[in-house]
């Protein structure tokens, strides 16, 4: 399997931002961390392993980068506003850095998707669901989509716009929602056992059939705990079996 790591300065975060890329074909699967963890977490927890034959088959690349979530939301000696800030300028990290840079290392037309767990997947979603016309859709795993689980009771708009259970429903731009729309591939998958969270996965679920956006959500069962082995076997038969 092909592997490379590079970075550069970002000049939204303001900090060196390194990426790691897997495979040398195939749609970009761009993965984003659990919590505060960093570009090769997927790939220290097996999850690039479990992946392997998918990647050398040509079926996707993957791309993998840092998570800035202990540069906000799970750092409490920062003001909750100013983790605000740093929650949008992640944004335009991925928005205007991470996605042409995929481009780059890919082509024009290669189709895009952002994945996570965890905290990863809340992120995954919000990412997709912004930008609809650079991102092609979503595969999220063992998520909740309400910011405010991790904003310790801070609120303001852009917590807002940055929680989809909040922001989706008041959507009518309908220019965003074909986008949207548009996707074959929006995937959210969660276990029922241990710290799963499926209502709140069934909860986003509803608001998004409201709003007629197709998706595919799977709960799996109370056997299934919110840990790396979940998305070790949840992922691999994801993109085995959906794409």
């Amino acid at each position: 399997m092909n592997r490379h790591i590079t970075s550069w300065y970002s000049p939204a975060l303001d900090k060196e931002m390194p990426i790691a890329s897997y495979g040398h074909f195939g749609f970009a699967l761009l993965l984003i961390p659990t919590a505060a963890a960093d570009y090769l977490e997927y790939e220290r927890f097996q999850l690039i392993d479990a992946l392997q034959p998918l990647i050398d088959s040509g079926k996707l690349k993957v791309f993998s980068i840092d998570s800035m979530n202990k540069e906000s939301w799970m750092n409490n000696n920062m003001l909750p506003e100013h983790k605000a800030i740093r929650q949008n300028q992640f944004n335009e990290y991925v928005f205007n850095e991470v996605i042409p840079f995929i481009r780059n290392n890919t082509s024009p037309d290669t189709f895009i998707y952002t994945c996570g767990a965890s905290f990863g997947a809340l992120h995954a979603m919000n990412l997709f669901l912004k930008k609809p016309d650079l991102i092609n859709g979503v595969i999220s795993m063992s998520g909740v989509y309400d910011l405010t689980e991790y904003t310790k009771g801070y609120w303001d708009d852009q917590v807002y716009f940055n929680s989809p259970i909040h922001y989706i429903p008041n959507l009518n731009d309908q220019w965003y929602l074909n986008k949207i729309k548009a996707s074959h591939h929006i995937h959210i998958y969660t276990g029922s056992g241990e710290f799963e969270d499926p209502e709140a996965n069934r909860r986003f679920s509803q608001v998004l059939w409201d709003k007629g956006i197709w998706h595919d959500l799977d709960i799996w069962g109370a056997d299934i705990k919110h840990d790396w082995p979940t998305w070790r076997a949840m992922l691999p038969y994801i993109i085995d079996t959906k794409f």
